[in-house]
């Protein structure tokens, strides 16, 4: 737990156009451990989920921090952010989705199970429904194969 996270950013359609929802996911457990949603793809939404899962995990060992090469993650602002905490950074390679693939395959699972599945009228009414998604299902119920079939806070809680 805590040694590698994978970041990536993507974007639900409303009615009232997109939110982006920036995310952060332990690749040991699949845990989603940061996640920041605005209605703008400036770098403070990428630097939010960052301080959520450095609060949420508060790492007492070094952790790999891996991300896709877009502005916001190669920016000053993000960067700084890592070597304050002593974050060391891995960035995929050019116009390389595999790289990332774990989260590429959460934002599937996201859209699949919830955002195909209806229309939001809002994006406070996304903002509800992807929230209750991620605290609610993903991390507690949603099982996975890759962690024998158990979701990601009770794969975490067998590993302590």
């Amino acid at each position: 737990m805590d040694r590698k996270w994978a970041a990536d950013i993507t974007c639900i359609p409303t009615h009232e156009g997109f939110l982006y929802l920036a995310g952060i996911v332990d690749l040991f457990s699949r845990r989603i451990i940061g996640w920041c949603m605005k209605d703008t793809l400036h770098t403070d939404l990428c630097v939010e989920a960052l301080e959520m899962a450095l609060v949420n995990r508060r790492p007492k060992h070094p952790v790999l921090h891996h991300s896709d090469r877009g502005c916001q993650y190669a920016g000053k602002q993000y960067q700084d952010k890592l070597i304050e905490f002593s974050l060391e950074c891995s960035m995929s390679g050019v116009g390389n989705c595999w790289d990332n693939a774990v989260v590429e395959s959460l934002w599937a699972s996201l859209k699949n199970e919830l955002v195909f599945q209806r229309t939001f009228a809002t994006k406070q009414e996304a903002m509800d429904a992807i929230f209750e998604w991620i605290v609610v299902w993903y991390n507690r119920k949603r099982r996975h194969s890759s962690l024998g079939y158990v979701s990601p806070e009770a794969f975490e809680a067998k590993q302590n």
